[in-house]
């Protein structure tokens, strides 16, 4: 009997019709395996991931593999997007077994889930034979087995311990990880690492906000080129925006094809705070097609924002988006073809499989001249329709909460960069507008769904679907990322309700997540108990949950004026500090947030009739120094707490700036102002 019918996980529906009597996640799971004496099968992927496609189509679909586990195991298919606690402690245990990680992940366990064995795929001979060798060492080495177990158990609850050293966030340790990420910068192809090559999109907003306060060259230099090798190459959607998760070699030339939400969020902050503090004409119009793209692509009407565009379309990887010169010569007719072939790198070798090619843009064509960029976005236009009519890959459509947080955030931002750096004169105006009242519509849809779908008795959910909210709790990162979110919204609307329901989950948190010497647990006290308390302070994908904490405490701090957030996120960043100064490829979110503390963050107020049109607040957001908050409105407008007590000054609008809740006199004048900032 498959028990997956009923699942919410697009994930786990993929697997529905398999031959194997798959089980959810559940205590009744492990009764049954204790029932049968006989081990658990825990099997670990998400919707987009190519090789979990894979191993189902070998194995999972596959009568005698079906009848292998069926006889011998209790199988239970996982979300890891759904149920990322369960992910972090058997992917420690993984990594721990096997020095490495990935999806699927596949994990034999004892009946109260101490895993024992762990790998991630495994081609359908090597599995068979792996699940034949594991029964029969269960039935027959079961004392090995079990002391197998105990070592591993004893190895995850040391690596996900609490309580380690801590240290300040000061200026020379964050000095120190900017020098160290320079030393690790690829500057040939931009980001940092070999093949496979990641967006470094939490490092590169560390490094800007290092700019921004310091004046560092060499940090903005990193991001700006960073920034323009990922945009000119394949992990970026040429036609319709939007990145995908990694790229297979180590310049950005043939990408891992699946898009996700966290990804296109993240990377949204980045194009947008490039573009803010340059200017730099790309960094614009990628944020803006990455705004477009998760408010077209991934938004869902009424409800958040989906998590994923699967990596293969119909089985087979990179079908709806690769191309050949004769494909492109088919869509646009000899001249245009050859015009696009040259434009985007499309050959006869080609630079995919079977003599395609991704698209890539072979020049800057920003800078170039207007007749050309009209014909390369005509060309983009058409190819795009030509495009649309091939088949297209599965969306995975559940809502998770951090990740829209993160999307919020990104397009509060952005919003807020847009209404001060366009005017009617710029060429693509009226696109730029467009786009800002969609993903603003979006962006509010999301928030809406959190606050009134997700959010269930005070506590966050992780995950809904169609409207409807899933059984799996929030887990830190959640908590982090909503909070954060609403904090930027209030920022963008002056609206007084987000910063409550912000501050109503920073104190959830503070009490139901909290560890020893000032570190956060990712699951709640009262979560379900597993073999492991996951604890992991580095960011990987996605911010780490204390990370995202941190940065939700000090948005509200700034915001409120209450120092206990501010003091539980420096203690909480001390826990990081020691990781920064070692590992600052896997700490950029903190990091980040540690530049905004050491710059103050400043408070911002603008007292004004129009915030959204007066000059005091587009320099204020222009000009904000690293994490500052920035608000406007009305003065003593309700539920605002930074224009309390802040009165026009000589009936004219005023700017009131703060340092770490030391406040200099109000300023009326741009000039002044920007003085002030500087």
């Amino acid at each position: 009997m498959n028990r997956l019918v009923d699942a919410t996980s697009p994930y786990l529906l993929q697997h529905a019709d398999n031959p194997v009597d798959w089980w959810q996640w559940s205590d009744e799971a492990f009764a049954e395996a204790k029932r049968r004496d006989v081990p658990v099968l825990i099997s670990v992927g998400y919707a987009a991931c190519h090789w979990c496609h894979v191993m189902a189509h070998e194995s999972f679909e596959n009568a005698q593999v079906g009848a292998l586990m069926n006889d011998n195991f209790v199988s239970i298919k996982v979300d890891r997007e759904e149920r990322p606690d369960v992910d972090a402690v058997y992917m420690t245990a993984t990594q721990a077994m096997t020095g490495q990680g990935g999806w699927p992940m596949t994990v034999f366990a004892t009946p109260d889930g101490t895993p024992f064995f762990c790998g991630t795929y495994f081609p359908r001979p090597n599995f068979i034979q792996l699940l034949e060798s594991v029964a029969t060492a269960w039935r027959e080495q079961r004392e090995a087995v079990l002391g197998q177990g105990a070592a591993v158990v004893e190895a995850i609850g040391g690596a996900q311990a609490v309580g380690g050293p801590t240290a300040p966030l000061d200026a020379p340790l964050l000095d120190a990880a900017a020098a160290k990420l320079a030393s690790e910068y690829d500057a040939t192809n931009g980001g940092f690492g070999g093949a496979p090559k990641f967006p470094p999109h939490m490092n590169l907003l560390f490094l800007l906000r290092h700019h921004q306060r310091t004046g560092d060259p060499t940090s903005l230099e990193i991001t700006r080129h960073t920034a323009e090798a990922m945009a000119r190459g394949g992990i970026y959607d040429q036609l319709a925006g939007g990145f995908a998760r990694y790229s297979v070699d180590a310049h950005w030339t043939v990408p891992h094809f699946e898009k996700m939400l966290y990804d296109n969020a993240l990377l949204l902050r980045v194009y947008t705070q490039l573009w803010r503090l340059t200017g730099d004409p790309l960094a614009r119009r990628v944020a803006r097609d990455t705004a477009r793209f998760l408010a077209d692509e991934l938004h869902r009407p009424g409800q958040g924002f989906a998590s994923a565009l699967d990596a293969d379309t119909e089985g087979v990887e990179g079908l709806t988006y690769a191309w050949t010169p004769t494909q492109l010569v088919e869509a646009l007719g000899e001249e245009d073809g050859r015009f696009a072939a040259d434009l985007f790198t499309v050959t006869d070798k080609g630079t995919f499989e079977h003599g395609m090619s991704v698209l890539r843009l072979a020049r800057d064509v920003d800078d170039a001249a207007p007749e050309v960029r009209a014909r390369w976005q005509q060309v983009v236009g058409r190819l795009l329709a030509a495009r649309d009519t091939r088949p297209q890959p599965a969306l995975d459509d559940k809502v998770v909460a951090a990740w829209n947080g993160l999307a919020i955030t990104a397009l509060a931002e952005f919003q807020q960069v847009a209404a001060g750096n366009v005017s009617p004169q710029d060429e693509d105006a009226n696109l730029m507008d467009g786009i800002t009242i969609v993903a603003d519509g979006a962006m509010r849809q999301a928030a809406e769904h959190l606050a009134t779908v997700h959010l269930v008795d005070g506590r966050l959910r992780r995950v809904s679907r169609d409207g409807k909210v899933g059984e799996p709790a929030g887990v830190l990162e959640d908590y982090g990322c909503v909070a954060e979110a609403f904090c930027a919204l209030h920022q963008l609307t002056g609206e007084g309700r987000w910063l409550t329901v912000a501050g109503e989950l920073l104190d959830t948190a503070l009490a139901r997540f909290a560890a020893p010497g000032g570190a956060f647990y990712d699951t709640a006290d009262d979560a379900e108990r597993l073999v492991a308390r996951p604890a992991d302070p580095t960011d990987n994908a996605t911010p780490s949950g204390r990370s995202a904490l941190i940065a939700g405490l000090v948005a509200y701090s700034a915001l409120t004026g209450e120092t206990r957030y501010r003091e539980a996120a420096e203690a909480a960043l001390g826990t990081v500090a020691p990781i920064v100064g070692q590992h600052p490829r896997f700490t950029g979110y903190a990091a980040m947030v540690g530049e905004a503390l050491l710059s103050g963050p400043y408070e911002i107020a603008v007292v004004t009739d129009d915030p959204d049109g007066d000059p005091l607040v587009t320099a204020a957001r222009r000009h904000a120094p690293p994490g500052a908050v920035v608000v406007a409105g009305r003065p003593d407008q309700p539920g605002v707490p930074l224009l309390a007590d802040r009165p026009l000054v000589e009936g004219r609008s005023a700017a009131y700036v703060c340092r770490g809740f030391v406040c200099q006199r109000p300023v009326t004048s741009v000039e002044e102002l920007i003085a002030e900032l500087g």
